[in-house]
């Protein structure tokens, strides 16, 4: 009874992440002189980029309530010198991430977070073309900073897809993560997924407590890093 309401909880979380909805998103600006003059005199800072989708954007939260700002509180509290940046959008796949990743790219991150996927397994698009995009997005942060450091969420899909489907789906993030020398999360939404005072009306995205669940859960791989 146990694995079937954990499968029923993620067959409900990943047909979530395909519905466009409305998220914030905050990703570097169009540089003005004004602007340029202020990254001249924070240009020591280092940037943590979460590149991701629905949860990464904190759907139907305040910016300053999803998990990447709540990463900065703590950041701040430290005294350590690093920006996040959310650049999450509601309903990405790894294919509309590899399209905008260059223009996502003009700020240069020293830490990558990326967090895409589920998408493409809730849609039962072919692996292979899910490993080339996400392949893709990891050689382009490369290109652009061959020193980031970068941290890898693992995705799961529901059993109805068929047992091999969704095994040899969840492999591709470790295996990811390995071939890319990657830190790896097995689960974004650890002690949160289907519990439903951590999760809105939808039983699906993360309330503001249960931001703070993910929050802690990413910090535990990311600490280490900074």
């Amino acid at each position: 009874m146990l694995v079937s309401v954990r499968n029923l909880v993620l067959l409900v979380l990943f047909a979530s992440c395909s519905t466009a909805g409305e998220a914030t998103t905050e990703v570097p600006e169009k540089p003005t002189e004004k602007n340029e003059t202020i990254q001249e005199k924070d240009k020591s800072e280092k940037i943590i980029l979460f590149f991701g989708n629905s949860i990464t954007a904190g759907y139907q939260l305040d910016m300053d309530q999803a998990f990447p700002a709540l990463i900065q509180k703590r950041i701040d509290s430290l005294g350590l010198n690093y920006k996040t940046i959310n650049a999450g959008l509601s309903g990405e796949t790894s294919a509309g991430g590899k399209s905008r990743i260059n223009w996502v790219l003009r700020t240069t991150p020293d830490i990558f977070f990326l967090e895409l996927g589920a998408n493409d397994g809730l849609r039962g698009l072919p692996l292979e073309e899910t490993i080339k995009s996400l392949q893709a997005i990891i050689d382009a942060v490369k290109k652009e900073n061959s020193q980031a450091k970068i941290i890898i969420a693992g995705m799961m899909v529901p059993p109805n897809l068929g047992e091999d489907y969704t095994n040899q789906f969840k492999n591709i993030f470790p295996e990811l993560a390995q071939k890319n020398d990657a830190v790896y999360i097995p689960f974004l939404l650890e002690n949160v997924a289907g519990i439903p005072e951590l999760n809105l009306r939808d039983g699906i995205h993360p309330t503001p407590d249960g931001h703070r669940i993910v929050a802690e859960t990413v910090w535990e791989y990311l600490s280490p890093l900074l």
